[in-house]
């Protein structure tokens, strides 16, 4: 499937900013089950400096600084992204096995997927994530089988409800009410495997969206979406070190690199603190609004082989 994304962010500022540094994480990677054929970025005003890197997980992010007086800001990013259909993984390591693979002992050798097991930003492991996540992970059950479980469990028991959380929401206040936006769900997962001392990480991209029966694509109308990588050890040793599985709580899906071909990955990292599309710091304002818009559609090869 090909698809083009358009997302773009506007903020107004009242009174203007003066000065602005910002950092963008809105370039999909090319990885297994997805190309990167195009990208542009846009922004107005236009900055003073603009620059790209590599952050330490592998995204592509860039760096901008606006040095002119501005009373709005406009962030556009448009991505063409082919993509395919994602292969289910076998592996048999059983969860408590996959666990003591990350134990520290003396003279371990560091591992990159350890630092997943540990707490950050937007998710602290826990008792009350320990005991939600049991019941799927019974002594000797193969880990990607208990991780599918927990999937499940929480697509099914968890209510979607985009007025109900932010993302200052912590994942303990999800749990215990069992509602949330995909970004809850994706840290109650990890918190729940990582309480378990599971590595696991957090992953940001899109999805495409279909309208109503009979109804046009709405431009701006879809969001940016995240879900959730594991890390299998046997799979990792016999596939040239690449380890990690996509599972999506938030619409029972899975796959190797993404978990469908109407996903899009943009970044990795241990929560969505690592990985948001847009933050910086500005220099004069007194009060602001945001507004995003994103779009993700088939192109026009791609709708009329449909």
């Amino acid at each position: 499937m090909r698809l083009r994304i358009t997302h773009e962010t506007r903020y107004d500022y009242a009174p203007a900013v003066e000065h602005a540094l910002h950092v963008v994480h809105l370039k999909p990677p090319s990885i297994a089950c997805q190309e990167r054929v195009d990208y542009g970025l846009e922004i107005s005003p236009t900055p003073a400096v603009l620059r790209e890197d590599v952050d330490i997980y592998g995204n592509v992010r860039s760096f901008f600084e606006i040095s002119e007086t501005h009373e709005s800001l406009i962030v556009r990013a448009t991505s063409l992204v082919q993509t395919e259909t994602s292969k289910p993984v076998q592996s048999d390591i059983t969860w408590e096995s996959a666990r003591d693979t990350f134990i520290y002992h003396a003279n371990a050798e560091w591992h990159p997927a350890a630092e997943f097991v540990y707490p950050s930003t937007h998710v602290h492991p826990g008792s009350a994530f320990a005991e939600y996540a049991r019941r799927s992970f019974p002594p000797g059950k193969p880990f990607i089988d208990a991780a599918r479980d927990l999937m499940h469990r929480i697509h099914e028991e968890f209510v979607y409800s985009t007025s109900s959380t932010q993302i200052s929401t912590p994942a303990a206040e999800a749990l215990a009410n069992r509602r949330g936006v995909c970004q809850d769900f994706s840290h109650v997962m990890l918190a729940c495997l990582r309480s378990l001392g599971l590595p696991a990480r957090y992953v940001s991209g899109y999805l495409l969206t279909q309208p109503p029966p009979g109804m046009p694509r709405l431009v701006g109308s879809d969001a940016s979406h995240a879900w959730v990588s594991v890390y299998l050890p046997d799979v990792a040793a016999s596939n040239r070190g690449h380890g990690w599985y996509d599972l999506c709580p938030t619409n029972h899906r899975e796959g190797w690199g993404t978990p469908g071909d109407d996903y899009i990955r943009l970044a990795v990292g241990r929560d969505y603190a690592d990985i948001s599309p847009m933050r910086g710091v500005v220099h004069g304002s007194g009060t602001h609004s945001m507004s995003v818009g994103v779009t993700v559609e088939p192109t026009q090869a791609q709708a009329l082989s449909d």
